[in-house]
């Protein structure tokens, strides 16, 4: 796929609000769409008028699988098919359910110590990547995994007829005692923001 150059400013506030209920608030209220107009999910083939500009939005996280951990909500989606991602573009809002797929990953290295993989063992991948196309210009963008009560927001400006890709890549909690090294198993800390393949928080 063809991409092309951009200027991108970005302004970025993250929050990680686990357990409280103003970022239950949060999420749910940026999953319900004020407008429709704003943008609409394209495929490669479809040609760009003048005056729009395309973002392409990837995110991806790996949970347990379910029935991992004792005594979680059976409300929550982790391991299960149907993990919801939320995108909000100036108050037009999209849900994407996806089904992950088994991700294995050695525990150990080659040289038999715990491997320092934050995707190391078995779980449950899942993944988005959705073109969007919009009026360039300057544009709010806020993203959410509603099952980990996590939300980021951001500022960009797209110029007339290009590409933009914004991928969210996650970075996990460290383990418990002893080794204190980042796993999947330890849940969500946060997200590292990419545009373009330029990190910008």
């Amino acid at each position: 796929m063809k991409r092309y150059t951009t200027e991108i400013s970005v302004v970025l506030m993250l929050a990680m609000l686990l357990g409280c209920g103003a970022a239950v608030k949060t999420t749910a209220k940026g999953a319900t769409s004020e407008r429709a107009e704003v943008f609409t999910e394209v495929t490669d083939a479809e040609s760009r008028p003048q005056g729009f500009a395309d973002v392409i939005v990837k995110a991806n996280i790996k949970t347990h699988e379910a029935g991992y951990y004792i005594g979680e909500s059976k409300n929550s989606s982790h391991g299960k098919p149907g993990y919801p991602f939320t995108i909000n573009i100036d108050g037009q809002a999209a849900v994407w359910k996806v089904d992950g797929q088994t991700d294995v990953r050695p525990a150990y290295d080659e040289q038999g110590k715990t491997s320092r993989d934050p995707d190391a063992r078995t779980g449950i991948k899942y993944s988005i990547e959705k073109k969007l196309r919009l009026r360039h210009g300057k544009h709010k963008m806020w993203f959410s995994l509603p099952d980990e009560d996590y939300f980021a927001e951001s500022e960009i400006t797209l110029r007339d007829g290009e590409e933009a890709v914004v991928e969210f890549k996650p970075i996990y909690r460290d383990h418990t005692l002893p080794t204190r090294m980042p796993t999947f198993l330890a849940g969500l800390g946060r997200y590292e923001i990419y545009v373009n393949g330029v990190k910008v928080n």
